[in-house]
């Protein structure tokens, strides 16, 4: 039987100035040999639990036991049997890979012949040998996942935290660090893995689940998703717009959840329903009687969105206060030959594709294949070398304010000013989009309407969750009601529900002949473009519909890719040609 490295019982904690406590009441435990999934949205109490274990805060009140030992009287004593990756990977990023090392194995007293026996140890565990002088900060996104990890791992831990190490990440990045984190654990080490991510959750032995600082599961995600046999389906190649399908589907009280992939729509049905697929009739969601329906196996992310009392509605009251653009068949986003240097290096190499009004056009790759580059010229917000970069037929390097006007942009850590209030960031953000008097105070009191911001108008944008830092983010990037929308990583670390009202109000905005690109590492969210956009070493190695692209990696041991599966497949097969 596995050893309990960690039990807790009736944890509880508060943070002065917060009406509810961070944990309340939690319970549970944590085995060697395991990995344990830590979930929740943002605010659940994830990061709070994690620095209670490894001693870092002291508890309110219940019992908790680290490796045996009480956490908040015996820190020492444990502290170099605790790996704690933080939020972000705790690098110093103008310091080298090496000195980076160095640093941690000062602070965890690992010196002499065992440091450089670790340090060779570690950068072989992880390949970052060809970059020990790095700065960090010059790393990939993956590449910094890594170096996090090699630096937790100094010492000799036996429990290695984990604190949402899949942000910011690309799929491979994601998949490599699971294999790394599979092998400590075969050889006993207890790991938890904290994320807002329910498909890395669904890998783990067991997990542990918070909401608002509360436990509302504990066990092996199995027996969570178990409930849900039988209820989710796919309704299979539905004609129309699937997108105004999917809002009518999320709109039937039959239906508490529901997502695009590809052609198709994927439908949790509700316990009580009165009708189940198949004989539930596809007419009942506007969809033609000949509509197919086929089930489709429960995820943990089906079941954690019912735990959370279903998906939102499908009706997105953003879009009901945006014009409406006349839809036509005219290209509004156009990069031609584009490329960007910086010195020697070739960010993007000669990269071209189109973007019809009222598409969502997805731009992805792995961290530094060169996507962020393209995106960012695209925005107006760097010069390209050579080629050409165009928005609604205006060249983006000769009339980029003008071009500015027409577009609204979502940067991925959403482009807030922290130290000025929500209001002020309305306020500022509706000026520099050319809104005055009347219509920038109408604005910005219908933007904090919608999104919910009122009550938090005269707060601090720091102070925030990130669900509302998110939800203000897209209030400033549409006040103008612009025709072209660029979001950047919109919805990275944030949990599904939330996740879900931000593409409820994108597909919304996309009804009313908003054009939108996207650029994201999550690709059930790639699903709901109508075309992708995959690039890699700089260049643009495929272009087409999300079940083109998982029809091209299609073979007889993996007949139905994920696009997960997809994108892995058309990037290891460029990098090994």
């Amino acid at each position: 039987m596995s050893d309990v490295v960690v039990r807790f019982s009736e944890l509880r904690k508060s943070f002065p100035g917060c009406v509810s406590p961070a944990l309340d009441a939690v319970t549970g435990e944590i085995l060697a040999g395991h990995i344990t999934g830590l979930v929740g949205p943002d605010g659940a109490g994830k990061t709070t639990l994690l620095r209670l274990i490894a001693g870092l805060l002291v508890p309110d009140s219940g019992s908790l036991t680290t490796l045996g030992k009480d956490p908040a009287h015996e820190a020492d004593a444990i502290h170099r049997e605790i790996g704690y990756m933080p939020q972000k990977f705790g690098l110093y990023e103008d310091l080298s890979v090496l000195e980076n090392l160095t640093l941690h194995a000062d602070l965890r007293d690992v010196t002499g012949a065992e440091r450089d026996a670790t340090f060779t140890r570690l950068l072989a565990f992880t390949d970052l040998q060809r970059f020990s002088g790095r700065l960090a900060g010059k790393l990939s996104g993956g590449m910094k996942q890594k170096l996090g990890l090699a630096c937790a791992l100094l010492g000799t831990p036996r429990l290695l935290l984990l604190d949402e190490p899949g942000v910011g990440v690309d799929p491979i990045s994601r998949r490599e660090l699971r294999v790394m984190v599979d092998r400590l654990v075969d050889d006993g080490m207890a790991v938890v893995w904290s994320t807002a991510y329910l498909d890395e959750a669904e890998l783990c032995a067991t997990t542990l689940v918070l909401n608002e600082g509360r436990m509302i599961f504990s066990g092996p995600p199995a027996v969570m998703t178990a409930p849900l046999a039988e209820r989710c389906w796919h309704l299979k190649n539905p004609e129309g717009d699937k997108r105004r399908l999917l809002a009518k589907a999320l709109s039937h009280p039959s239906i508490s959840d529901g997502t695009i992939q590809g052609h198709h729509l994927r439908l949790t049905f509700r316990a009580d329903a009165p009708v189940m697929p198949p004989t539930f009739p596809p007419e009942a969601l506007d969809a033609p009687p000949t509509t197919a329906w086929a089930p489709v196996t429960p995820r943990f992310e089906d079941a954690f969105i019912e735990r959370m009392g279903g998906g939102p509605d499908g009706t997105s009251v953003l879009a009901r206060h945006i014009r409406t653009i006349p839809s036509n068949s005219e290209v509004v986003i156009e990069a031609t030959q584009l490329t960007k240097k910086f010195g020697d290096f070739t960010a993007t190499d000669a990269i071209s594709f189109q973007v019809k009004r009222g598409e969502i056009y997805g731009l992805l790759g792995p961290n530094g294949a060169g996507k962020s580059t393209t995106f960012k010229m695209m925005c107006g917000l760097l010069k390209p070398t050579s080629g050409r970069a165009a928005v609604v037929g205006l060249d983006l390097r000769r009339s980029a304010g003008r071009a500015r006007q027409k577009l609204g942009y979502m940067a991925q850590k959403f482009s807030l000013y922290q130290n000025l209030s929500v209001r002020e960031n309305l306020e500022f953000f509706s000026g520099i989009y050319g809104l005055t008097g009347h219509e920038r105070r109408q604005k910005t009191t219908t933007m904090a309407e919608i999104f919910h911001l009122g009550p938090f108008l005269g707060v601090k944008t720091e102070a925030l969750s990130l669900g509302f830092k998110q939800r203000l983010a897209l209030a400033c990037a549409v006040m103008h009601e612009p025709d072209l929308l660029f979001l950047d990583e919109p919805t990275s670390g944030v949990d599904p529900v939330t996740r879900r009202e931000f593409w409820t109000h994108i597909n919304g905005l996309v009804g009313r002949g908003v054009t939108v690109m996207v650029t994201t590492h999550f690709m059930d969210e790639a699903e709901y473009c109508d075309r992708i956009g995959l690039v890699f070493r700089g260049q643009l190695i495929a272009d087409g519909t999300p079940d083109a692209l998982k029809a091209l990696t299609a073979d007889a041991a993996h007949p139905d890719p994920s696009m997960e599966d997809a994108f892995i497949a058309l990037i290891q097969g460029k990098g090994e040609a």
